[in-house]
């Protein structure tokens, strides 16, 4: 596809000779696979192909064969400058302040490819063949009997569907229970990625605003009361970080009930969780049968494993399995429910609940220090910063300082209220890395905030 500047793959060759000609890709750097990169991009494969392609013959790259593609060791080197925003999906690893990433430092590998290897040795014939369209019966049942001991929710395997990612199990369930016209209440602010799924599906999206008690019923009702849907993250609201009340709980179970809606509670960040007690999820409250309960392993293990599910009430499980269509290779589904199984699961959140924990605590004081106020929140992955003025503005100051740092308001439906900046720290290592990123941050805004 062409636009102004060009066709697509041009414009990503351009971004990557910047990077070489600003050294943030040094000589003799190896470039991520092409699979990889088109990923990165939401591009084609043979999009990026073109580009690495131009590049080889104009000099800027090489390729080695099965080794991959590398910056020309011909080029003279330059010292790399702050990575701009163009060249940070050309760059490894996660970038600094990024959001909905787990600690990638922190995974098992090794134990997770001896428990593949072993899973693999062991296969049968008839593991080669088609599995079920809901998901592996093991992985399944491992999810039950995880939830029942640390969420308090009883269901059967059965009731429960194996998808690729969030997007794809509220395909499922909109495609198996929605009609086009259908009104869903959607917190404002609230998970932005997820929208284009909704808008897809037909749906009328109706806003519905947060505050200190998270999802406020009281307005979706004035605004939706008829609404099909409740979509929500009610044990660690994205982005604020509130919980649900439990009399909000109640309201909306009640809600739920009286109109014949459903909610789809999505348990973002319900692991991680460093002060107090957790809230019940609404699914252990569901009474009515009205709540669809919506997880994912992104946050918990690694985003690429790509394996999420839903768990659907008894009545809807006849509904979904003619529309159920797991794609997740069965050798990853049957690995995973191993890895659970055998007590791996428990002890790796156990580990990353205790390393976050000391991880925000680094950057909330070195945020202090560089005189930012740090919205409270007793749980999740992120920080909020509140700021006066515009915050899209800052985001985008330290944005192009390299900072994955991303502005509140483009997280909001209806544009109003006050700005902020939310930052990840899941991936900052130390409490040095911790000082120079908000020392960079604060450079970037050039601003002070009041600590509060």
């Amino acid at each position: 596809m062409k636009s102004e500047s060009g066709p697509r793959y041009r414009r990503i060759a351009r971004q990557l000779k910047a990077a070489i000609d600003d050294g943030t890709l040094a000589p003799g750097r190896r470039l991520p696979s092409s699979r990889i990169f088109a990923q990165e991009q939401g591009v084609s494969r043979a999009t990026v192909e073109a580009a690495y392609g131009e590049l080889v013959a104009q000099g800027w790259l090489e390729r080695k064969g099965q080794a991959g593609t590398f910056v020309s060791d011909r080029l003279v080197s330059r010292a790399p400058a702050a990575m701009p925003a163009h060249a940070a999906a050309a760059a490894v690893g996660p970038r600094p302040f990024q959001l909905g990433l787990p600690a990638l430092d922190l995974f098992p590998r090794a134990l997770w490819a001896k428990v593949m290897g072993r899973r693999l040795r062991t296969w049968t014939r008839t593991d080669l063949a088609f599995g079920d369209a809901a998901g592996e019966p093991a992985l399944r049942q491992a999810i039950v009997d995880y939830l029942r001991v640390s969420r308090s929710i009883e269901c059967r395997a059965e009731q429960v569907f194996i998808t690729s990612g969030y997007r794809a199990s509220l395909a499922l369930l909109f495609s198996t229970l929605a009609q086009p016209g259908d009104a869903i209440w959607m917190e404002d602010p609230g998970y932005r990625f997820i929208r284009p799924t909704v808008a897809a599906c037909g749906l009328r999206l109706h806003p519905v605003p947060v505050d200190e008690e998270g999802l406020n019923v009281d307005a979706g009702i004035r605004a939706a009361g008829d609404a099909r849907f409740a979509l929500l993250t009610p044990a660690h609201q994205s982005p604020l970080g509130v919980a649900l009340s439990l009399p909000r709980r109640r309201q909306l179970l009640a809600w739920a009930a009286r109109k014949q809606a459903w909610i789809i509670e999505d348990d973002y960040d319900s692991e991680f969780r460093y002060r107090g007690r957790p809230l019940p999820p609404l699914k252990s409250l569901d009474a009515p049968e009205r709540v669809i309960y919506a997880g994912t392993f992104s946050k918990s293990l690694f985003p690429a494993l790509r394996v999420a599910w839903l768990v659907v009430p008894p009545a809807l499980v006849e509904r979904f399995r003619p529309r159920a269509d797991c794609s997740v290779p069965t050798l990853c589904q049957l690995a995973l429910a191993d890895f659970m199984q055998q007590g791996h699961f428990w002890r790796h959140l156990k580990k990353m609940r205790q390393h976050y924990a000391q991880r925000r605590r680094w950057l909330e004081q070195a945020l202090a220090e560089q005189g930012f106020a740090v919205s409270s929140a007793k749980g999740g992955i992120q920080l909020l910063l509140p700021v006066a003025g515009d915050d899209r503005a800052l985001a985008q100051r330290a944005q192009d300082a390299g900072l994955a740092v991303q502005a509140l308001s483009d997280w909001r439906i209806v544009q109003e209220g006050a700005g902020g900046l939310l930052v990840g720290f899941t991936n900052i290592t130390g409490e040095e890395e911790a000082q120079r990123l908000a020392a960079m941050l604060g450079a970037a805004l050039r601003l002070r905030q009041p600590q509060g």
